[in-house]
């Protein structure tokens, strides 16, 4: 199934669902940035105890990279860096508060897929304060358009 994804007034990025503990057939053999267990402050959540204050939250991110590209020449500029989803969720961490950490998983997917060297991610965010750790883990893949 696929589902189009508001990401501005001029751009749309398409992504495959598809559910987040699936096999992910298309990755394998794929290099992988990633982020893991990165700790941050966000203003989070749907509850009136959420409001207004900041939560602990913990993301993982696997950024899989599209088939033809691969970091053989030392150069920087070849791959994407992690930096850039860290760029990314800072960005959408400071827009404002979240609501539901869904929204936020699908948001950080979006914006770091915009990026065709990126093929498919996998995010996992959790929250660490109020109550039992929980969260949601989500995997998009690109579409391209036909």
């Amino acid at each position: 199934m696929s589902t189009q994804h508001k990401v501005s007034i001029k751009e749309t990025v398409r992504v495959a669902e598809t559910p987040a503990t699936a096999k992910a057939p298309e990755t394998l053999g794929r290099d992988c940035i990633f982020l893991k267990d990165w700790v941050i402050d966000c203003n989070i959540g749907v509850y009136a105890e959420e409001k207004g204050v900041t939560q602990k939250v913990r993301l993982t991110v696997d950024a899989y990279l599209s088939a033809d590209v691969r970091a053989g020449n030392d150069d920087m500029d070849t791959v994407p860096s992690y930096t850039d989803i860290i760029d990314a969720v800072n960005d959408i961490t400071a827009a404002g508060h979240i609501n539901l950490i869904e929204t936020f998983a699908e948001s950080i997917a979006e914006r770091c897929l915009k990026d065709r060297r990126l093929s498919a991610m996998r995010i996992r965010i959790e929250k660490l304060e109020r109550g039992p750790v929980r969260g949601v883990e989500i995997f998009r893949t690109r579409v391209e358009k036909t």
